[in-house]
């Protein structure tokens, strides 16, 4: 139709822009039509979904913003998007499980990868996990990722390292990484040890920065060391069996630090690390008393069958309300719980001989500290937050960037090893391209307006704008996120943001 009629702009009146505008862009551009000549009339988002049960004036909307459209549309002008090479290496921030596994994909498609840990030696928090409900030996997979990674080619790992800065856009990034002594190095070709600060170049970054385990103030943990989280449990499971064949009974709280004010969050994998070292537990000594206390068993998926197993196997299973959470004390140095079953509405009082507690998954300390280095978004948990968890669950809204494992949120090591493959797979669509397109809905300075007031550099979250050689500000188009907020604050008016501009949404306005 765009040939047969000769168009010139195109709108469409359907649809969501986040889903279907980029498809029919690029129609535009495949038919000769600039594609930034489009515009959207969101009647899906804004009046069949939001007023169903008013079928007329959702019409009567639908029609002004159809009108609004029009107008802007004939205010519209073409973008042109501009090249920039790629710098054909990636950032991985985080050697654990996660990191490692997007590090060793991206290198083994041939793309260089500097790994960044922060501390000492590879592997996170999965150096303490054992076992998973589907994987009984997690030691020897961990083991062999760190091995791989350890002697891969195109792998240079920083230990004891930290990123201080990182500049750039995507594609073209730079950073700036402090190593503290004594810290090992694997350069492409045999090994050096740096001290200091080393400067790298990439293209895109991967934020696989883990988690840590929540260490709790209550239920006497810390004080008596028959207290154990479930990690420091699964230790003993596997380094002292002769401890647990010599136990008469085991309790287990859940949703300790999870799901209560100020972490409202499920922790996801504590549910099925409970059932794991239950189900270790009756291995090593059948005659154990293993007793779960819990608010709702979440053994989502496959993880089911397991709970059922725990259940067959002789695990008890005692349900207590948020409001009336177990008690624990100490007497003559026995440990003694208390708790209201919620189906006899009676206390019960368990002697245990070993009290595990699921302690919650909550952010890495380090998080806030790099979440500010690379300008980043957290959400109200302290997790890095995703551009949109349907749409862009692996990409961050800076473009380039990517994330993935337990700096995330809460997820089990299946989960977190396939998070890290899809963040790869990301970053390679940018690092397999010699260069990319960008700049078209970016910032623009009229110089003859500008005064170099510096109000863009103080309100761009992204630190884009800077004062050129002419003393002008200068937005680079390959950085802009065409977010608007320097436009906006601008005292002159001289920015305009591209395809957003004053005069298009004046004539939208005007036409409501």
């Amino acid at each position: 139709m765009i040939r047969e009629y000769r168009l010139n702009r195109v709108i469409v009146a359907s649809c969501s822009p986040r889903t279907h505008e980029g498809l029919f862009q690029d129609t535009l551009s495949k038919s000769g039509l600039n594609k930034y000549l489009f515009e959207m009339a969101n009647i899906r988002d804004q009046c069949s979904w939001v007023h169903q049960n008013e079928p007329v004036p959702a019409t009567e909307k639908a029609k002004e913003l159809v009108r609004m459209a029009v107008a802007r549309t004939g205010l519209l002008e073409p973008l042109v998007d501009l090249p920039l090479e790629v710098t054909q290496k990636a950032m991985v921030i985080g050697g654990g499980a996660a990191g490692m596994t997007a590090a060793l994909n991206l290198a083994d498609q041939g793309f260089e990868t500097f790994l960044i840990e922060q501390s000492g030696h590879l592997g996170g928090q999965a150096l303490r996990l054992h076992q998973t409900l589907e994987e009984p030996g997690v030691q020897e997979y961990v083991n062999r990722l760190i091995d791989r990674v350890l002697h891969h080619p195109r792998i240079r790992l920083f230990l004891r390292s930290r990123v201080i800065e990182t500049k750039g856009s995507v594609g073209q990034f730079t950073s700036r990484i402090e190593q503290s002594p004594p810290s090992l190095t694997l350069p492409l070709r045999g090994g050096r040890e740096v001290v200091g600060v080393v400067s790298v170049d990439h293209g895109v970054v991967i934020v696989a920065s883990g988690g840590s385990e929540h260490r709790p103030d209550e239920y006497c943990f810390g004080s008596n060391p028959q207290v154990q989280t479930q990690l420091d449990f699964q230790e003993i499971l596997f380094q002292e069996p002769e401890k647990i064949r010599a136990a008469e009974r085991i309790v287990m709280i859940q949703c300790v630090g999870s799901r209560e004010e100020g972490h409202p969050y499920c922790s996801r994998v504590c549910c099925s690390t409970a059932v794991a070292n239950a189900l270790k537990v009756k291995r090593l000594n059948p005659k154990a008393e293993v007793i779960i206390l819990y608010r709702d068993i979440r053994t989502y998926g496959r993880k089911e069958i397991y709970y059922k197993q725990a259940r067959e196997a002789g695990v008890r299973f005692i349900r207590f309300d948020s409001e009336a959470k177990p008690l624990v004390r100490e007497e003559q140095g026995r440990l003694v719980v208390t708790v209201l079953d919620q189906n006899l509405k009676a206390p019960l009082i368990l002697r245990p001989d070993f009290l595990v507690l699921s302690a919650a998954i909550r952010p890495a300390p380090e998080v806030k500290i790099l979440a500010g280095t690379l300008k980043l978004p957290l959400d109200a948990d302290g997790f890095f937050l995703e551009a949109h968890i349907k749409l862009r669950p692996l990409d961050f809204a800076a473009a380039g960037m990517f994330l993935c494992g337990l700096g995330h949120g809460p997820k089990s090591l299946e989960e977190s090893l396939v998070q890290a493959k899809g963040a790869a797979a990301r970053a390679a669509t940018i690092l397999s391209k010699n260069e990319i397109q960008v700049g078209g809905k970016t910032a623009v300075v009229d110089e003859e307006l500008c005064v170099a007031c510096l109000t863009c550099l103080r309100v761009c979250p992204f630190g884009v704008p800077t004062i050129n050689e002419r003393h002008f500000a200068w937005m680079n188009p390959a950085a802009c996120q065409g977010c608007g907020n320097c436009a906006s604050a601008c005292p002159q008016g001289a920015i305009q943001v591209g395809h957003s501009k004053d005069s298009q949404y004046l004539a939208l306005l005007e036409a409501c």
